[in-house]
C-alpha cells in the first residue's frame, strides 16, 4: 500500500443509508419498554442497562478511543449518532478499530442491504445455522464536506480486501491522525456500490428514520428481503392494582 493517503473529494450526497437492527433505533432506548410491567420497572431496567452502556459512558468521557468533544448533543438521534462511535467490535471493522467506531453507510439502499446481509450471513455460516428473521430500519443523513476517496485509486486495492482487514484499518489509522472526516470507497459486497465511512460524528448532518426492512433466512445463505410496516408506539402503563 503507498504511504502517501488518497485524494479527497468535495462530497455533497444526500439520503445516505445506514441500517441498524431495529431494536436499538427505536425511540429513547425504548426496546425495554416492552419488557416492563409499570415506569418504576422500567426505570430500573434502564439502570441496569446503562451500567455497560458504551454510548453513555463515551457521552461522560469514559471511552480511550473517542473524546466527549468529539460526540453531539441535543440534535435529532444524536444518541444513534454516538452510539455508531461508541460502540467498536472487538476485530474492528474495515475501517475502523476496536477502540472507536464509524459511521458507515451507502449512498443507496441495495448497497446497505448487500452489506448487512452479507456481514449477517457470516455470523450464520460460524454456527451452521440459516434460520432467523430480523428487521432494520434505514438511518438516512447527509453530507456536505470533503473526504478521501479511493474510487479508482490502485494504490489501495488491499484496503478492498474481500476477507482482510489489516490494511484498511491501518490506512484508517492514519487517516485520522491527519485529521481526515471519513472516507468514500467503492462496496466490496454490491458491484458498483459505493459506501462512506465517517469518522466524525460533527459531520453527520440532518439524520433521521427511513424505511425499515425485514431480512429474513429460511434455511439457505441467501435472505428474502421485504419491506417491514412499522408497528404502533407502545407506552408503557403501569398495572393497576
Amino acid at each position: 500500500m503507498s504511504t502517501s493517503l488518497p485524494k479527497t473529494t468535495l462530497l455533497r450526497q444526500f439520503d445516505t443509508c445506514r441500517l441498524i437492527p431495529s431494536r436499538f433505533a427505536r425511540e429513547e432506548d425504548s426496546v425495554l419498554g416492552e419488557l416492563a410491567e409499570s415506569e418504576p420497572h422500567l426505570k430500573d431496567l434502564f439502570d441496569l442497562d446503562n451500567a455497560t452502556n458504551e454510548r453513555l459512558r463515551g457521552e461522560r468521557g469514559l471511552l480511550p478511543g473517542i473524546g466527549i468533544d468529539e460526540l453531539v448533543f441535543g440534535v435529532p438521534n444524536f444518541r444513534i449518532v454516538n452510539a455508531a462511535f461508541c460502540y467498536a467490535r472487538p476485530e474492528g471493522a474495515r475501517f475502523s478499530g476496536a477502540d472507536r467506531g464509524a459511521w458507515y453507510c451507502a449512498f443507496d439502499i441495495e448497497t446497505a442491504l448487500a452489506e448487512v446481509a452479507f456481514h449477517k450471513t457470516v455470523e450464520y455460516q460460524e454456527i451452521g445455522r440459516f434460520d432467523d428473521s430480523v428487521t432494520y430500519e434505514t438511518m438516512l443523513a447527509d453530507f456536505t464536506h470533503a473526504f478521501h476517496d479511493l474510487r479508482g485509486d490502485a494504490r489501495f486495492a488491499s484496503c478492498l480486501d474481500a476477507k482482510r482487514y489489516v490494511a484498511s484499518q491501518r490506512l484508517a489509522v492514519r487517516l485520522l491522525e491527519a485529521g481526515s472526516l471519513g472516507l468514500i470507497y467503492p462496496s466490496v459486497r454490491r458491484p458498483k456500490g459505493t459506501n462512506l465511512a465517517c469518522f466524525r460524528p460533527a459531520v453527520v448532518a440532518n439524520v433521521r428514520r427511513g424505511e425499515a426492512w425485514r431480512l429474513t433466512w429460511a434455511g439457505t445463505p441467501k435472505p428474502k428481503i421485504a419491506r417491514e410496516k412499522r408497528p404502533a408506539k407502545r407506552r408503557v402503563r403501569p398495572r393497576l392494582a
